[in-house]
This record gives structure tokens, C-alpha cells and sequence, in this order.
């Protein structure tokens, strides 16, 4: 009996030890509270680079005859861009596409008969890309000069990019960081806490908006390209302990 009741009263003091090294485990382990901030970072900038493209086409009836018009088109516009200083590798001249042109052949009571060949018509693209932005604006605004010399040349919109655009985010990424713990700080100084370590962080949608432009952010990220001056935003969510 007393060997029984040993074993027992033993028992119940290795049962009571890990109950209470558990919960001080425990304790040590429970972070006592967190916050979480954001933080901004914006900038303003301007883009480094430019790609302008154009159309232009030729009909004839005769394929042949096509291609030698629109093969002049293209020398004419080769050396108007040449003669206002651009580089020949600046811009670059896309595949030529063929379509056939037809026309509708209908009856004396307008029943349709089937469709008549009427030619050819050619079409091609050229595409300037350059980091003289403000030269390649001039001749956007310019390039219904080529009306005088034949060609009728169909513009599209200036786009504007920025080249170094993977260093100016990373260089926002660390601004917004310093931003949202400078919050952090602040809020656990308010509270009568102290800031703790960093838990976790969140990169939030890189956005790219023009200046002045009444655009709206998106949740999937907007990029603008229509601007050359340009407003870069980016968050980062971070969470910190506070005891």
C-alpha cells in the first residue's frame, strides 16, 4: 500500500510540473498583441521614351502595281523621318498584308448575285521608338507634311514609357516601408507600447497614373502610357508585434 501510494503522490507531481511548464511555455510563446499599418510612397516623373506608330496603305487592281505604291509610300516616309534627324534604327517598317477587295453584285429586283473583285489593297506599319522624346512629339504633331509629297499616313497616339521604372520601384518600396513603420511607431507610442518585430509584409498594386489626369487606381494595377509626366504609387502592409 504505501509503495502504491508513492507511485501515486509521484504521479501527481510530474502531471502538475508538465501542466505548468506547458503553460509557461505557452506564455512565452503569445505574442501579446500586433498592429498593422500601411505605408505610401509616391512619385512624380517623366518618361524617358517614346513609340509613335503609323499606317499607310495602296490600292490598286493590279497587285503588282500596288506593291510599287506602297513601296513609295515607304521610301518617302523613310526619308522624311531621316531628313528630320531621326536614325534609321530608330524606327523600323512592319510586314506588308494583302487583303482583296470586292464589292456586292445584286439583281434588277436586289437579289444578291455573289461579289466582284475590285483590286488589292496593301497596308503597312512603321514604328518609331526613341528616347528624344520631345523630337519625336514635333513630328507626330508635324507628320501631315507627307500629304505633300503623296502619302497619306494615318497617326496613331504618341505612347510614353520610362526605362528605369524596376529602380524607381524599389526605390518606392523602401520609402512606403519606412512610411508604415514610422506609423507603427507611432501608434504603439500613443498606445503606451512597444513596437515589436516585424511579423509580416505586403506589397499593395504598383500604379502608374497621369499627372493631372482624373484617372482612378484599379485594383489589378493601371499603367498609363497616354502622359509623358507621370505619378508613380505603390503600399506596403506591414504587421508588428507590440507588448
Amino acid at each position: 500500500m504505501k509503495m502504491t501510494h508513492a507511485i501515486l503522490v509521484f504521479a501527481g507531481i510530474v502531471l502538475v510540473s508538465t501542466i505548468v511548464l506547458g503553460d509557461a511555455y505557452k506564455k512565452r510563446n503569445r505574442r501579446q498583441g500586433s498592429i498593422t499599418v500601411t505605408g505610401l510612397s509616391e512619385k512624380n516623373f517623366t518618361s524617358d521614351l517614346i513609340v509613335w506608330e503609323g499606317r499607310f496603305s495602296a490600292n490598286n487592281y493590279n497587285l503588282q502595281s500596288a506593291f510599287e505604291i506602297l513601296k513609295s509610300s515607304k521610301n518617302k516616309i523613310t526619308k522624311y523621318l531621316t531628313d528630320k534627324g531621326l536614325a534609321s534604327d530608330s524606327f523600323l517598317f512592319t510586314a506588308v498584308s494583302t487583303n482583296e477587295l470586292t464589292e456586292a453584285i445584286y439583281g434588277p429586283e436586289g437579289e444578291f448575285q455573289g461579289r466582284k473583285f475590285t483590286g488589292y489593297e496593301l497596308n503597312q506599319g512603321v514604328v518609331i521608338s526613341s528616347s528624344d522624346v520631345g523630337k519625336i512629339e514635333i513630328i507626330s504633331r508635324e507628320i501631315t507634311e507627307l500629304l505633300n509629297l503623296g502619302v497619306q499616313l494615318y497617326s496613331g497616339e504618341p505612347r510614353y514609357y520610362y526605362t528605369k521604372l524596376e529602380e524607381l520601384k524599389i526605390d518606392m518600396i523602401s520609402i512606403a516601408t519606412e512610411n508604415a513603420r514610422l506609423r507603427a511607431e507611432t501608434i504603439a507610442e500613443n498606445s503606451g507600447s512597444n513596437l515589436g518585430d516585424l511579423i509580416d509584409g505586403k506589397m499593395g498594386i504598383f500604379q502608374i497614373i497621369g499627372q493631372y489626369s482624373g484617372e482612378d487606381y484599379s485594383w489589378g494595377g493601371t499603367y498609363n502610357t497616354s502622359s509623358k509626366d507621370k505619378t508613380a504609387t505603390i503600399t506596403m502592409k506591414l504587421e508588428y508585434e507590440v507588448d
